[in-house]
């Protein structure tokens, strides 16, 4: 069978990961000509940069008028996934409603009372515009997040709304935390959520350590996203978040696998796996393969021939601060205990990753960082380039359109 084209790139991806590859940092670099790992390792900088950028913008006018009604972010992509952010950081005792909005426009209900955060990396997605456009027309605050120089910050301009620049320095998934940082900010000069400087500085100084542990030249044994990676190849992923703020970091490894590994992958909320999708484990790619093995064949053998069910739980144990009780975090564990434990019996294997850090802002990038680069480092064991996807070129092409969250 042919090797799947790579059009565009002038590289040919290969079905089969080629696991001696990423021992090799010199050829892995030279897989990578866009530089999507450098863009990766540059997390914690941007929490530092992003940061500055918006203490320079007006955010304190936000608050003048008040306490706003609601909250929406509206983006698409990679935006959309920072206003799961903000109400995940937030928390249940948000004192108001926090709405991601994916699709062009604001809901019916916006208006004066109402704050609207438009977010876009490039600064011209139809989906951030098209928010601005109608939140300035409503008469509702507006706060717009993207690219310098950009159709948006134009539209912020014209609405005398603050405007916080993200330089485009790679594409929109690997600028996660210079859209996500602005996005708390705004928030926080809302009185919406507690987010300090200590929280900023630990989550990037988390960030730098991770970029650190998972840089191209530490060999597999010692790099975590390495070792995920090779765990993950040829497999069929399946992800799943042990609490809200884990289930926000899985959506995001899905993002990032589909896009730069171009793996298919199924993320959610254990919670919801319980209800129907732990399932899976039991089907033609889980405990039935195990069951239908032949006891006398090589089990090397017949892994490297058959497509399997490999299972990533994201547990985060961390309580916040404001929290009364401990029983959600309770269940939550127990939960995945016992996700774990039915993998294990249906010989379908389970790589953990455990958030750490005091801050819900540090726990969420100890969950992010890792999957990350994996997903880059899986892209360059099957000799793809995790930067240039040909799909969303001819995707363009055919559609006019450029999807924001996956530039």
């Amino acid at each position: 069978m042919a090797a799947p084209r790579e059009g565009g790139t002038g590289l040919t991806g290969r079905r089969e990961a080629d696991e001696a590859l990423l021992e090799d940092e010199k050829a892995m670099l030279e897989s990578d000509p866009g530089g999507m790992l450098r863009a990766t390792a540059s997390a914690g900088a941007q929490v530092r940069e992003s940061a500055a950028l918006a203490a320079e913008a007006n955010l304190s006018a936000l608050a003048d008028e008040g306490r706003p009604r609601a909250v929406v972010v509206a983006g698409i992509g990679t935006a959309g996934l920072t206003g799961n952010i903000l109400a995940t950081v937030a928390g249940p005792r948000c004192p108001v409603p926090v709405i991601g909005h994916r699709s062009a426009g604001v809901p019916g209900w916006v208006g004066a009372a109402d704050v609207v955060i438009a977010v876009s990396a490039s600064g011209r997605s139809p989906e951030a515009l098209a928010a601005a456009d109608a939140a300035a027309r409503r008469g509702a605050r507006l706060v717009a997040i993207g690219n310098p120089d950009s159709e948006l910050q134009a539209m912020a301009e014209r609405a005398r709304a603050p405007f916080i620049p993200v330089p485009r320095r790679a594409p929109a998934r690997a600028s996660l935390w210079g859209l996500a940082v602005p996005v708390l900010l705004a928030a926080r000069s809302l009185g919406l959520v507690k987010v300090n400087e200590a929280d900023l500085a630990e989550t990037a100084a988390r960030l730098d350590a991770d970029a650190e542990r998972c840089r191209a030249g530490a060999e597999s044994f010692v790099n975590p996203a390495k070792s995920l990676a090779l765990g993950l190849a040829g497999s069929i992923p399946i992800v799943w978040g042990s609490s809200p703020l884990a289930t926000v970091a899985a959506r995001r490894f899905a993002d990032t696998l589909a896009a730069n590994a171009r793996y298919p992958v199924m993320a959610g909320a254990l919670g919801e796996a319980g209800r129907g999708r732990v399932g899976l484990l039991d089907g033609p790619f889980g405990g039935l393969a195990e069951s239908s093995r032949d006891i006398f064949a090589d089990p090397d053998a017949e892994e490297e021939n058959s497509t399997r069910l490999r299972l990533v739980v994201l547990r985060d144990g961390g309580l916040n601060p404001e929290d009364e009780a401990d029983e959600p975090v309770a269940v939550e564990e127990r939960r995945a205990d016992a996700v774990q434990t039915l993998a294990e019996r249906r010989g379908v294997r389970c790589d953990v990753v455990t958030a750490e850090g005091g801050s819900a802002l540090e726990r969420l990038a100890s969950l992010v960082a890792v999957p990350d680069f994996a997903s880059i480092y899986l892209a360059l064991a099957h000799g793809l380039d995790p930067m240039a996807v040909p799909a969303i070129n001819e995707m363009k092409e055919l559609s006019n359109l450029m999807p924001e969250g996956l530039q």
